[in-house]
């Protein structure tokens, strides 16, 4: 009979350490495997039962780490660290892949007519839309008006962006014009994130100390968050949206392409997603999940909070979400 699995694993934390890019890009190749939306409701929901027994110290018999730390993985990719509930199936982190090589493959094909432009960024940001609110930081809820207020402005901004660089590069090389859309996403991401997280920015998201011990609540930490998340989701973006142009710029050229134009819009999704299945867990990588913040550098009402409970603490952490 194999010994029993000791409770000490600590399974709030990633398996890798978190601490070097290295870690956490293993980390998020986990989280983002697109192979974890296959996953039926009683996987998802027997994988949480047993986090959720081995958090509470009980260890089924017959465990072993292997499967402890699968059951892990299987249930942060379908539950909300700091909620608990289960996500959308779209704006799961392991929906980003199909999800993004489909829409960003699309909008690199079709971006040469107004219309096309218009419906292909709409569509992109309202996933978007689900994907920041599906992975926002902290427990608060956010309301219909803002929900409403985060999805047009940043749909509003998307779409300008994209057309009024489409008509100012109108007369410039086609290479130059297959680079709009990208563009038009960074722009968007910088007005959908910090809007669909608005009400981090007023009330904060949860602060704790080394241990998990919940703090309080930092606007100052949000502010450090989604601008990590800003920064992140561009990265993630930039190789797919920057590598496919230019190898179809010249497939087009080709006579291979000229006879089958078809293919067209299946190789520019497919080398979307090969960029994709690399720059999303790379990117996330960028900054470690549970970030941190010196106590100094959070507004002052907190830092007094703070020192009431603990006056040695320096350094306190938080979600930054995705």
């Amino acid at each position: 009979m194999p010994p029993t699995l000791p409770t000490t694993i600590d399974i709030r934390e990633p398996r890798w350490d978190q601490s070097t890019f290295q870690g956490r890009a293993k980390h998020f190749f986990t989280v983002t495997d697109p192979r974890n939306l296959l996953l039926s409701g009683a996987a998802l929901d027997e994988a949480r039962r047993l986090v959720l027994a081995y958090r509470a110290g009980t260890v089924p018999p017959g465990l072993t780490e292997d499967e402890l730390w699968r059951a892990k993985y299987i249930y942060d990719s379908a539950f909300h660290p700091d909620t608990g509930e289960k996500m959308l199936l779209i704006g799961r982190m392991s929906a980003q892949v199909p999800m993004n090589m489909t829409i960003t493959g699309c909008m690199l094909t079709f971006y040469r007519t107004t219309p096309a432009v218009v419906f292909w960024q709409w569509v992109n940001q309202s996933f978007n839309a689900i994907v920041n609110y599906t992975n926002r930081s902290g427990d608060a809820p956010i309301t219909p008006s803002q929900l409403g207020t985060a999805y047009v402005s940043a749909t509003g901004g998307a779409v300008v962006t994209a057309l009024g660089l489409k008509s100012l590069t109108k007369h410039l090389p086609a290479i130059i014009g297959r680079y709009v859309p990208f563009a038009a996403v960074a722009a968007a991401n910088c007005i959908n994130i910090p809007l669909m997280r608005q009400r981090e920015l007023k009330v904060g998201i949860p602060i704790t100390d080394e241990n998990g011990n919940r703090l309080g609540e930092s606007t100052a930490a949000a502010q450090k968050a989604i601008f990590q998340v800003v920064v992140s989701r561009i990265g993630m973006a930039a190789p797919a949206m920057a590598i496919p142009p230019v190898i179809m710029n010249v497939l087009e050229k080709r006579a291979f392409l000229k006879r089958y134009p078809y293919l067209n819009a299946p190789l520019q999704v497919g080398l979307v997603g090969l960029c994709l299945v690399f720059a999303t867990p790379l990117c996330c990588a960028l900054f470690p999940q549970k970030s941190s913040m010196q106590v100094s550098r959070l507004e002052p009402s907190v830092q007094a909070q703070i020192r009431e409970v603990d006056p040695q603490l320096h350094t306190v952490y938080f979600n930054k979400g995705l």
